[in-house]
């Protein structure tokens, strides 16, 4: 099915999307692989101030699939003008615990020096 006709489908609420186009882990598009998908689904947590366990797993699937945590974080700031700072500040515990990383612990993360 043709991007047309996914749209179509969603614009009008076909019931037939869910049957063709879902899978147990949501929406998985033909055309998107898993890196660029697991780093618009943690934009999309961004946007509905999701919880740390989605922030985890979506974190997750991004490094497995070759996404770095500097292109995480790129993701959060490249947001900020759609999404609006705030909520940005809000996710942003929540990717560096999904990353392992505490912004309590004085010592430097991410290999920093």
């Amino acid at each position: 099915m043709d991007y047309r006709d996914r749209l179509r489908r969603l614009a009008i609420n076909d019931e037939r999307i869910a049957e063709d186009d879902l899978d147990d882990l949501g929406v998985a598009p033909d055309g998107l692989d898993a890196r660029s998908l697991a780093l618009a689904r943690i934009a999309a947590l961004v946007a509905v101030g999701g919880a740390e366990p989605s922030f985890g797993s979506q974190a997750d699937a991004a490094v497995s699939a070759g996404a770095t945590p500097a292109e995480i974080v790129d993701v959060l700031v490249g947001i900020i003008p759609v999404v609006g700072l705030p909520l940005v500040v809000a996710a942003a515990p929540k990717v560096a615990m999904a990353l392992g990383y505490d912004l309590d612990d004085p010592q430097p993360a991410f290999g920093d020096a």
